[in-house]
């Protein structure tokens, strides 16, 4: 009888080898050209959530706390202006374009940005070598330190929190796991990696703001003289908006979230300040994921596919799709104050297309002549100890007594103009 299974067992396993062999036999090619979509939804103060995101070339970002505030001015800063729609749309080929480079996404008339837009090719421009070790001779190594806390709950966990001096690093000594290397970042097609490469938003032309009531249910078309026609249809519109509420429990922030059909998964971070920004003086960041471990920004704060999503549920890492609350611990306000800039995450479904497409015989080759992925997320962001656009515009915060003038003026409070 052991014998039998012994044998039953090494068929099973000589099946399966043969079977994974025959797999990996497939021969392929190409494809010529990939395509990309990044599809957001964003709610509340607009900046934030896009830190750590794809971005095409020619992006201008902006650094420092003007990033995180965005261009919005005090009612995107308040959380108001109704939810945004944006796209991140990026061609690269393998192939020479025949002439001066072009290309055109067209698309949906439900999207409100007319016929089609146009995907600019970056102009090549010589940058002066950077000499590395060159310090500016007003140079002053950066001072205070980062408190890194995870996990939701009343308060915080054991080890917690983890303290990282700003001089240290400034020197070169980076403490290992600040940033995830367990969800790396995925960015697909880039300049780099193709040899003509084209990208939208960009400033070719007028800049046009995709309306909150767009639509990207239809058929897409792209087509330029440095790649094959690429056509697919999409029946995933833009994900419903995030809305994010807070309330004060003591030192204890309940963070709460509306339920969205087509998110596979949740996270959320927040970044205090302690010291008040005093110029030169000594002051501390706090910074918090909703992880049940050490886990930062990577790609976190990208677009993330359903498979590794799922994966991260499982390690704890992201919050499932059924969870809609979360607790950010005591320590952490007491920490860093009674501001903080907080950003959520929900991870949406992911499509892919390819023509011809992939055949099913694994014998058979496949050369593709392009291939497409759309990618989507819906992201909130906004100040807890700030008041929604609503209730700063009535006076109250929420309850039955008028809002009370804020008694302290720190880095947050300065840097939106309410002192």
């Amino acid at each position: 009888m052991q014998k039998r299974l012994i044998a039953g067992s090494v068929a099973l396993l000589a099946l399966a080898a043969g079977l994974a062999v025959e797999v990996a036999a497939q021969k392929t090619t190409g494809p010529k050209a990939r395509y990309q979509m990044d599809v957001t939804t964003a709610s509340g103060m607009p900046g934030m959530a896009g830190m750590g995101g794809g971005g095409g070339a020619g992006a201008k970002p902006r650094g420092g706390l003007g990033a995180m505030f965005g261009g919005g001015g005090m009612s995107a800063m308040m959380g108001g202006g109704g939810p945004r729609h944006e796209l991140e749309l990026r061609l690269g080929s393998t192939l020479a374009a025949s002439g001066t480079p072009a290309a055109d996404h067209f698309v949906p008339a439900g999207l409100g940005l007319g016929p089609s837009v146009p995907l600019a090719t970056p102009v090549a421009t010589a940058s002066p070598p950077v000499e590395r070790g060159d310090v500016p001779r007003d140079f002053q190594r950066p001072k205070g330190r980062m408190l890194i806390f995870w996990g939701c709950g009343a308060k915080a966990g054991p080890g917690q929190p983890v303290v990282i001096d700003f001089a240290k690093m400034a020197a070169g000594q980076v403490p290992p796991g600040l940033f995830s290397a367990n969800v790396p970042v995925d960015r697909g097609v880039t300049q780099g990696n193709s040899r003509t490469y084209g990208y939208w938003p960009n400033d070719r032309g007028r800049r046009v703001d995709i309306p909150g009531n767009s639509s990207l249910v239809g058929p897409h078309r792209i087509a330029g003289n440095y790649s094959p026609e690429i056509k697919f249809a999409l029946n995933q519109d833009f994900m419903n908006p995030l809305q994010v509420r807070t309330a004060e429990m003591g030192n204890v922030t309940n963070v709460s979230w509306n339920a969205i059909p087509a998110a596979t998964g949740y996270y959320a971070h927040g970044i205090g300040f302690s010291g008040g920004g005093k110029r030169g003086g000594s002051n501390d960041i706090v910074w918090w994921t909703s992880a049940s471990r050490q886990e930062f920004f990577g790609g976190l704060t990208d677009w993330l596919a359903p498979s590794v999503v799922q994966r991260l549920i499982g390690e704890r890492v992201v919050m499932p799709p059924t969870q809609t609350q979360c607790q950010i611990p005591a320590e952490v306000k007491a920490a860093g104050g009674e501001m903080m800039m907080l950003s959520m995450y929900a991870y949406g479904p992911e499509a892919s297309f390819a023509f011809p497409p992939r055949p099913a015989n694994p014998k058979i080759a496949w050369n593709p002549e392009w291939t497409a992925r759309v990618r989507y997320r819906s992201v909130s962001n906004k100040i807890v100890g700030m008041p929604d656009m609503d209730e700063a515009m009535s006076g109250r915060d929420g309850s039955d007594e008028p809002r009370q003038p804020q008694k302290k003026c720190g880095m947050l409070q300065r840097a939106a103009g309410l002192c």
